[in-house]
C-alpha cells in the first residue's frame, strides 16, 4: 500500500469520525434519559462501540471505492450520507426533535440503501461492508419512531426542569 492510499484511508476514517463527533455535541443527556423507552432498546453502552465498529468500516468502503475509481458520483454520494448521519444527532439531540429525525433519517436510510447498490458494483467487499450499517440504521429507525409515538409530549420539548 503507498503512501497516498494510506493517506486516502486516513482522510476516509477522519471524515467518519468527525461526523461522529455530532453524537458527542448533542448527547443523549437528561432529556433521552427521561424518554419512556421499549423493552428492546439497547443499553446506553451499547451505542458508543457500535458505533465505532460502523464507522471504521463505513471508511473502509469508502476507501474501497475510491481505490477503484477515484471521487467518483459513488464517493459523493458517501459524503453526503455522511452529512444526513451527522444531522440525526442534531436533529434528534440538538432539537429533541423525534419527528424531524424520523423524517431525515427515511432520506438518510434511502442515502445509505443508494450507497450500498453504487458500491457493489464497484467493490463487493465495500459493499458488504455498508449491509451492517443499514441494518443498524433501519434498526434506528424503527427505535425513532417508537421513542416519538411512546413520548409524544416530549417531541421538540424540554423537560420541566429545564
Amino acid at each position: 500500500m503507498n503512501t497516498t492510499s494510506l493517506l486516502a484511508l486516513g482522510g476516509f476514517l477522519l471524515a467518519c469520525f468527525a461526523a461522529a463527533s455530532t453524537g458527542a455535541i448533542f448527547r443523549p443527556g437528561a432529556w433521552y434519559a427521561a424518554l419512556d423507552k421499549p423493552s428492546w432498546n439497547p443499553p446506553n453502552w451499547l451505542f458508543g462501540p457500535a458505533w465505532a465498529v460502523l464507522y471504521t468500516a463505513i471508511a473502509v468502503a469508502a476507501w474501497l471505492v475510491w481505490r477503484e475509481v477515484g471521487f467518483g458520483p459513488q464517493i459523493w454520494l458517501w459524503f453526503g450520507s455522511l452529512l444526513l448521519n451527522a444531522a440525526w444527532s442534531w436533529l434528534f439531540f440538538g432539537l429533541r426533535r423525534m419527528d424531524l429525525a424520523f423524517y431525515e433519517l427515511v432520506v438518510f436510510w434511502l442515502s445509505i440503501l443508494a450507497m450500498v447498490l453504487a458500491f457493489f458494483p464497484v467493490s463487493a467487499a465495500a459493499g458488504w461492508l455498508l449491509v451492517p450499517y443499514l441494518a443498524w440504521v433501519t434498526f434506528a429507525g424503527v427505535l425513532n419512531w417508537t421513542l416519538w409515538r411512546m413520548n409524544p409530549a416530549l417531541n421538540g420539548n424540554p423537560l420541566p426542569a429545564e
